[in-house]
């Protein structure tokens, strides 16, 4: 659910990647985990599904990546899981994508453009500027809940 915005996508996504990893059980080396390895073909699956339906490559590059805003600690502490993924769901697909690759499955910019078709600076903007929505929606929440 953190990459796609309904259940019917994110459904369709773990199918096929449950598909592909029966299917492909016996190239299982033993290498790594066996966990990471799952988790890896269903992420791809999630991406295919997103680059499919949506227009991912339609991001604007920033090429200063020097006004990094960051998510403070203390806002993201008090927050459930639930919360975190209602949030996730307010960015749009690009912002969330990166987001999700690189704060939360660690992937590096390169391999995000690898796997997204798009440039690492593109992948880093779009990291700037999924952290700065989310900053804005988290303040939002906060003044909401504090009323």
């Amino acid at each position: 659910m953190r990459y796609m915005k309904n259940e019917v996508d994110a459904e369709d996504a773990l199918i096929k990647g449950f598909y592909k990893i029966f299917k492909n059980l016996h190239l299982f080396k033993g290498e790594g985990s066996f966990e990471g390895w799952m988790k890896r073909i269903v992420i791809n699956e999630c991406l295919m599904l997103l680059r499919k339906n949506h227009n991912i490559n339609m991001m604007v590059a920033i090429d200063d990546t020097s006004v990094m805003n960051t998510l403070k600690v203390d806002f993201v502490d008090n927050l459930t899981y639930q919360e975190v993924l209602a949030l996730l769901d307010e960015l749009p697909v690009g912002y969330r994508t990166v987001f999700n690759m690189y704060v939360i499955e660690g992937y590096k910019h390169r391999e995000i453009g690898e796997a997204l078709g798009i440039s690492i600076n593109t992948s880093k903007s779009q990291l700037i500027l999924a952290k700065k929505k989310l900053q804005q929606l988290v303040k939002k929440k906060l003044k909401i809940k504090f009323a």
